[in-house]
């Protein structure tokens, strides 16, 4: 059963990626007058940074409504986020998931800030997945999140 969901999540996930992809057009100047292609990350804890990244093309979140993908150009925005896993691109194309808890992102600009209750970085998928379902889901007392 679990590798069946961990099949499903990565189909999704490299579903969003590719239609985030899919619709970048460099439309949006910077100040400078040169087309802006990367955001800066920061994951934010509560005792600190988890990571501060720039460089970054693409950011992937899942919200209450589903998956949704963050490129450079996108309108400033504010989500929800709930416990599940955070990919990003850097300048290299190498992409990094971060298993996240419940939280909020912010883009602003160029800048885009997630703040959340716990994370873990890692590059197996499935063994994200697990925390997500363990840790995080089950951290007070077995809350659920309807989708």
């Amino acid at each position: 059963m679990r590798a069946i969901v961990s099949k499903k999540l990565k189909t999704d996930l490299e579903t969003t990626l590719f239609m985030a992809r899919a619709q970048f057009e460099p439309r949006t100047k910077s100040e400078a007058g040169q087309v802006a292609s990367f955001m800066n990350l920061k994951i934010l804890l509560p005792d600190g940074i988890f990571a501060r990244k720039s460089n970054v093309s693409l950011i992937v979140a899942e919200t209450f409504e589903g998956a949704f993908g963050l490129l450079p150009q996108r309108s400033d925005c504010v989500a929800s986020l709930v416990p599940g896993i955070l990919i990003y691109e850097s300048e290299g194309g190498t992409e990094v998931c971060v298993a996240v808890d419940d939280g909020v992102l912010v883009k602003t600009g160029f800048d885009v800030h997630v703040s959340v209750r716990n994370a873990v970085s890692g590059t197996d998928l499935s063994r994200l997945r697990a925390v997500v379902d363990e840790e995080f889901l089950n951290l007070f007392g077995g809350r659920t999140i309807v989708r």
